[in-house]
C-alpha cells in the first residue's frame, strides 16, 4: 500500500500551498540522486517526494485525494513525467526544470499513467457546419456535445466514500497477479494483469449512486474549437481528450469534428478556387463596361473591356481559400456567359437586320486567343 502523501512530505493536511511547497523543496534536496549517487532507497524517496509533491500541489487533485485517497487519483498521479526509468545522469537543475519552476508554482501537468486508471473513454464525432467566409478566415466555435461526464457526486471514483475502497483481495492492490506453473524446463513465472479489479488494485464496496460505480454520467459538455483557414468539406479535425469520460478517472477519448460546407448563394468552391458565372447582355460585351462581381467577402468591381467573348474567364488574384497545409492560396475565377434574347420587337429586328451584314459583326475565330478547351485547362490547372 502507497504511504500518505502529507508524511511523505512531512506536513500536516491543513498545510498551505507555501508550507507543502517548502517541505518539498527540503525532502527533495535532502534525497536527490545526485547528492546520494548508487542509494536506491534515497532514490525511492526522491520519486514518492516528487509524486507526493504533484499531487498536493494541484487543488483538483488534492481534493479528490483527501476525499479518496490513492484511489480517487486513477491515472492522474504518478510517474511525475520519467515514466519509470529512472534518472540516469540528469542533473539537479535538470530535475527541478523538468518539473517546472519548483519555487514559483508546481510542476505544470503530470507525467505517464500509473497503475490505477480506469479503461480510457471512446472517442465521440461530431459535424461543424462552416460558411465560406469562417472558412476563409478560420472560425471560433462552441458547440455543446451530450457524452459521458466525470460524475462531480465522486469526483470520478465510482466509490460513495473513501471507506468504500479497499485493496483488491486477489492481487492485494498491487493490480497484478503471479502465476508459477511447472514445466519440463523448471518453474517459470508469469505476471498478468490482475482479472478481479481490472488493474486498479482497489474494489469498490459501496458504489456512487449516480454513476453506479463507473465514476461516471451522461451529461453535457460545452467545448470551444478553434478551427483553422482553408479546410474542407468531409475534412476532420481531432481534438484530444474531449471525447467521452473514461470509466474511474480513466483518460478521455477523443473529439473527432467533421467539416461539412454550407453553400453559398452564388459562388461555387473548386479546391482552393472560388467559381462565379456573369451573365451579360450582347449589347454590354460588345460596349464593355465595369460589373460587380460577388466575392467571399463582399462585392468587388471588374472592367469588362469592349469585345469580351463568351466564355472568356477572369481571374481575381487571391480572391479564393487558403490551403490548410501550406501557404497557398486560390484565386476567383469568373466565366462570362452571354445572354441571347429569345423573343425580339419587329424593331429590334430591322436593327439586328441591317447589322448582320456589317464586317464588325462577322465572327473571326481566328483572333480568339484560346480554344475552349485550353480555358478549362488553365482554370483548373
Amino acid at each position: 500500500m502507497k504511504r500518505d502523501f502529507y508524511e511523505i512530505l512531512g506536513v500536516s493536511k491543513n498545510a498551505s500551498a507555501d508550507e507543502i511547497k517548502k517541505a518539498y523543496r527540503k525532502v527533495a534536496m535532502q534525497y536527490h540522486p545526485d547528492k546520494n549517487p548508487g542509494d536506491k532507497a534515497a532514490e525511492e524517496k526522491f520519486k514518492a517526494a516528487a509524486e507526493a509533491y504533484e499531487v498536493l500541489s494541484n487543488a483538483d487533485k488534492k481534493q479528490r485525494y483527501d476525499q479518496y485517497g490513492h484511489a480517487g487519483l486513477g491515472g492522474a498521479a504518478g510517474g511525475g513525467g520519467f515514466g519509470g526509468g529512472g534518472f540516469g545522469g540528469m542533473r539537479m537543475e535538470d530535475i527541478f526544470e523538468n518539473f517546472g519552476d519548483v519555487f514559483g508554482g508546481g510542476f505544470g501537468g503530470g507525467g505517464s499513467r500509473s497503475r490505477g486508471g480506469g479503461n480510457r473513454g471512446s472517442n465521440l464525432r461530431v459535424k461543424v457546419k462552416l460558411n465560406y467566409e469562417e472558412i476563409l478566415k478560420g472560425a471560433h466555435k462552441t458547440i455543446k456535445v451530450k457524452k459521458y461526464v466525470r460524475c462531480d457526486t465522486c469526483a470520478g471514483v465510482g466509490a460513495k466514500d473513501k471507506s468504500s475502497i479497499q485493496n483488491c483481495s486477489t492481487c492485494g492492490g498491487s493490480g497484478q497477479v503471479r502465476r508459477t506453473q511447472q514445466t519440463f524446463l523448471g518453474q517459470m513465472q508469469t505476471v498478468t494483469t490482475c482479472p478481479a479489479c481490472n488493474g486498479d488494485g482497489s474494489q469498490i464496496l459501496n458504489k456512487c449512486s449516480p454513476c453506479k460505480g463507473e465514476g461516471r454520467v451522461y451529461g453535457e459538455d460545452t467545448i470551444s474549437l478553434d478551427i483553422p483557414a482553408g479546410v474542407q468539406e468531409g475534412m476532420q479535425l481531432s481534438v484530444n481528450g474531449k471525447g467521452n469520460a473514461g470509466e474511474r478517472n480513466g483518460p478521455a477519448g477523443d473529439l473527432l469534428v467533421v467539416i461539412e460546407e454550407e453553400k453559398h448563394a452564388e459562388l461555387m468552391r473548386e479546391g482552393l478556387n472560388v467559381l462565379f458565372e456573369l451573365n451579360l447582355s450582347f449589347p454590354e460585351v460588345v460596349m464593355g463596361l465595369e460589373a460587380e462581381v460577388p466575392t467571399i467577402t463582399g462585392k468587388a468591381k471588374i472592367k469588362i473591356p469592349a469585345g469580351t467573348q463568351a466564355g472568356k474567364i477572369l481571374r481575381l488574384k487571391g480572391k479564393g481559400f487558403p490551403s490548410v497545409n501550406s501557404y497557398e492560396k486560390g484565386d476567383q475565377l469568373i466565366n462570362i456567359n452571354v445572354w441571347t434574347p429569345q423573343h425580339l420587337s419587329s424593331e429590334e429586328k430591322k436593327i439586328l437586320e441591317k447589322l448582320k451584314d456589317s464586317p464588325n459583326f462577322k465572327p473571326d475565330f481566328s483572333k480568339t486567343d484560346k480554344s475552349f478547351f485550353d480555358k478549362i485547362r488553365e482554370a483548373f490547372s
